[in-house]
């Protein structure tokens, strides 16, 4: 059974380090299971942090299934679509890297975005563990376009705004009524004892708190070096504060 998490927080939160140091603990101690990567962020650079190459994306398909003559002759609407999103995968030994990206020109999505809906459904199934780097909006969850979630990591940075702002993307999720199982709160870039001062605002949430990921200059560096987070050492605080969180969850 396909354990599922998708990452939300405001800009700046770690979100997307979080997302790509859950990956990397799937690379090191998951090499048995099948594991899926899907940036979701109309801001894309979770391919970045996990040091692969991206050349489309699926709404760039979605932008060509509108058009009735992009679709070859004797192939349906909803073969092309899963063929063309099977091709816009980054294929690696270790985890597969699937692209959303933003709509492009005018005009109504509802089809092919019907047919990706089925397409992303059936393409969960194939994985053991599914990673989604999500905007703060959550507009994709929104949409129902990607399965329902087992898990919702929620970022904060360790300080009193980044808390209630966290809170607010409870309430979104409650209002649009997105499919969640279960809803965490990651507190991120703080030092000792930040996450015990904030423990009244985060009760005031309504999020559970699954734990920290404090400040690590290790991080910090290989983002000035523009270096995959991936590739952070085994003993980096950052890395093990993530182990521990995705051994909670069950990955």
């Amino acid at each position: 059974m396909t354990v599922k998490i998708a990452l939300a927080g405001k800009g700046g939160t770690g979100k997307t380090t979080l997302a790509s140091l859950l990956v990397r603990h799937l690379i090191n101690n998951r090499r048995d299971r099948a594991s899926l990567a899907v940036d979701a962020d109309p801001n894309a650079n979770f391919n970045e942090v996990l040091g692969l190459e991206v050349e489309d994306t699926v709404t760039s398909i979605l932008s060509q299934v509108k058009d009735p003559q992009a679709v070859p002759t004797g192939m349906t609407k909803d073969v092309f679509v899963e063929y063309r999103v099977s091709q816009a995968m980054v294929e690696t030994e270790a985890v597969d890297l699937l692209v959303m990206g933003n709509p492009q020109g005018p005009g109504c999505y509802c089809y092919p975005m019907d047919l990706l809906r089925k397409y992303m459904d059936k393409l969960s199934k194939n994985y053991d563990s599914m990673v989604v780097d999500n905007e703060a909006g959550l507009e994709h969850l929104s949409r129902k376009i990607l399965p329902a979630m087992d898990y919702l990591l929620v970022t904060s940075d360790a300080s009193a705004r980044g808390v209630r702002s966290a809170g607010r993307i409870r309430e979104i999720v409650e209002n649009v009524g997105i499919e969640v199982e279960k809803m965490y709160l990651v507190v991120t870039r703080g030092q000792e004892g930040d996450t015990e001062k904030l423990r009244e605002e985060i009760e005031k949430t309504g999020i559970e708190l699954l734990g920290e990921i404090p400040y690590d200059d290790n991080v910090v560096d290989m983002d000035l070096k523009g270096k995959p987070l991936v590739e952070l050492p085994d003993d980096a605080v950052a890395v093990r504060s993530a182990d521990k969180l995705a051994r909670a969850l069950g990955i």
